[in-house]
């Protein structure tokens, strides 16, 4: 069967009917890899043997009817931050040149349990610290939309891969919108897990106290599927899903605010259509993201700089200048200025649950900006950081505000909608963003 284009699910059923060969299908997707224009740009490194392996253990499964689970001998890829055993993890960067861990990351491990084959690492932006997902440093991979333009990070490569059809479905983190952001930019779904839902045993860390893990897929039933698949549990159940009596939050403070006449309209156009489809659609707004948004400017780099301190000194100019200026920006926060900014963002956490309690989910545009082009942000400088700083807008009020958000395409290119909900809300999340899915399709 033809694999390309089709949804891990769907893979996944025809495996367990007996239609399609585990084994054929990762020798294929390997052959579109090696044989893609741009495979070199998406791929960092390709998993030829390990994949090939457990294809075949997949199959030998399949044969005796004895599958681990619906995505058992689906191919995944892997953003270059999670380690696998023997094989180079360097987070996009020269400073981690070489670098090969001796074990596989936690959520690797249980993926591989569950039957998961692991095609190979993707590139990405360098220690994950921006969202356009431009890496001079090593590759920058293709927007699906516009060759010219930056895919979005920094789980860029993850997403092209799945965009492009060089992989059913993909894996990165999100710290501040890496996956979210270029999910939306690739027109994909992408999903944010609640901090500590997902191990980050064995995952390259930036700011450990907001770093997760999640899916990047072409349908939410996907990524409920592969979310399942990472924790070694059942997935959300999608049966019936529906907006009627959905009740949505429009949050209007920041998140509406300064946006692109593209991203603008296509959301508008969502919510038309999501009230259409039975959604109780409230426009709020809230202070206090603008307060948290002030707040919390110390924590990113301040936490960065304390884990990667000793190596960004001892190797000056490794990285490409403008994320190395973000990480030596925390080189001089007091601990009490650190602490205090923790300190009000879980203040400010507590009040927005209240404010939101009465909703099911929040929602505004995923991204205020469509893809700069390559061009526009190459040399760095104001324009660059600028960029970065809208890419990542919207998703971090989330990331700060704690919880799980879910992307999902609104129809117009590189224009998500991004669902947004307490911790653990994450089946709540993907209930309503397949009901959302078939209102927006």
């Amino acid at each position: 069967m033809d694999w390309q284009g089709r949804t891990a699910a769907a893979l996944g059923v025809a495996i367990g009917e007996g239609r399609l060969d585990p084994l054929e299908l990762a020798e294929a997707v390997l052959a579109a890899i090696r044989e893609s224009a741009h495979g070199g740009r998406i791929y960092a490194r390709p998993t030829e043997e390990r994949a090939l392996a457990e294809a075949g253990a997949a199959r030998a499964r399949a044969r005796a009817g004895l599958r681990r689970g619906p995505l058992d001998g689906v191919p995944l890829s892997w953003k270059d931050l999670f380690d696998t055993a023997g094989v180079a993890t360097e987070s996009g960067s020269r400073m981690f040149r070489g670098r090969v861990p001796e074990r596989d990351a936690a959520v690797l491990g249980v993926a591989t349990a569950g039957g998961s084959v692991c095609l190979g690492k993707t590139h990405m932006s360098e220690f994950a610290f921006s969202g356009l997902g431009f890496n001079p440093m090593a590759e920058t991979p293709p927007n699906v939309n516009d060759h010219d333009a930056v895919p979005g990070g920094s789980s860029s490569g993850a997403a092209a891969s799945v965009a492009f059809g060089l992989a059913p479905a993909a894996i990165g983190s999100d710290t501040g919108g890496s996956v979210r952001t270029p999910a939306a930019w690739n027109d994909l779904v992408g999903l944010k897990t609640t901090h500590g839902r997902l191990s980050n045993d064995g995952v390259v860390p930036l700011c450990e106290t907001l770093d997760t893990v999640g899916p990047l897929t072409r349908t939410v039933e996907d990524a409920a599927l592969v979310l399942a698949l990472l924790e070694g549990g059942p997935p959300a159940d999608l049966e019936g899903a529906t907006l009627a009596g959905a009740r949505l939050a429009v949050l209007e403070t920041v998140a509406m605010e300064g946006l692109e006449d593209a991203p603008g309209r296509a959301f508008e156009s969502a919510l038309d259509r999501l009230a259409q489809a039975g959604a109780q659609v409230t426009r709020i707004g809230a202070p206090l993201v603008t307060e948290v948004m002030e707040v919390s400017a110390p924590l990113y780099a301040t936490e960065a700089y304390a884990i990667w301190r000793e190596r960004l000194e001892a190797e000056p100019g490794v990285l490409f200048g403008e994320i190395e200026k973000r990480i030596l920006a925390g080189r001089d926060t007091p601990a009490h200025v650190w602490i205090h900014a923790w300190r009000e963002v879980r203040r400010h956490r507590a009040a927005w649950g209240a404010l939101v309690a009465g909703f099911d989910a929040v929602v505004c545009p995923t991204v205020q900006i469509l893809p700069p082009k390559v061009d526009e942000i190459a040399e760095g400088g104001e324009v660059y950081v600028r960029r970065n700083l809208q890419a990542l807008r919207n998703t971090r009020i989330f990331n700060l505000l704690g919880g799980a958000g879910l992307t999902v395409p609104t129809g117009a290119p590189s224009c998500g909608i991004l669902f947004s909900g307490p911790p653990l809300s994450e089946g709540r999340l993907l209930r309503l963003g397949a009901a959302a899915e078939r209102a927006l399709s």
